[in-house]
């Protein structure tokens, strides 16, 4: 029987303040990496609320999103596995950090870095996508939140699983 191929699906926040970028810097199996706010979409979330759920978990900041930034994919090597990355971006913005929130585990801090900064620290990304994103966003490239539709049994496998919402 031949395997179904699977990328792993990822959700991004691309926030931008004051001519700078909201990133976190996080421990990874290749040391301390730069990153955007993002993680793995969880099963009956939507793309939209996982980007929610992971801006808050890695920056104790709410992220309102504004416009689907785009689609992303990436390959990379972790150990002897061949991982491919789909990537579903956001762009918008944050609001104060929560007093007392912790931050996700293994994320060290947030950081805000100019289009500079983070251009220059291309070696310390997590991955190719964080500078494709930045870059995407100087572009202006923007499309409505209304481009990625969620059929309601999505929510509806969560909520028969009894998962919170």
């Amino acid at each position: 029987m031949r395997q179904v191929w699977k990328p792993s699906v990822t959700v991004a926040a691309i926030i931008a303040h004051e001519g700078r970028y909201l990133l976190v810097e996080e421990h990874t199996a290749d040391g301390l990496r730069l990153n955007n706010p993002a993680g793995h979409l969880e099963p009956g979330e939507s793309p939209l609320d996982g980007a929610v759920r992971e801006a808050l978990e890695e920056t104790a900041c709410v992220f309102t999103p504004e416009a689907m930034l785009g689609v992303y994919m990436a390959r990379t090597r972790r150990g002897d596995d061949d991982v491919t990355y789909l990537r579903l971006a956001f762009s918008g913005r944050v609001g104060a950090p929560i007093a007392g929130r912790a931050l996700d585990s293994g994320i060290v801090r947030r950081v805000w870095m100019t289009p500079d900064e983070v251009r220059a620290s291309r070696e310390r990304h997590r991955s190719a996508l964080v500078w494709q994103c930045v870059a995407d966003h100087l572009a202006g490239r923007r499309m409505p939140l209304d481009a990625v539709f969620v059929d309601p049994s999505v929510q509806a496998l969560q909520d028969a699983a009894g998962a919170p919402r």
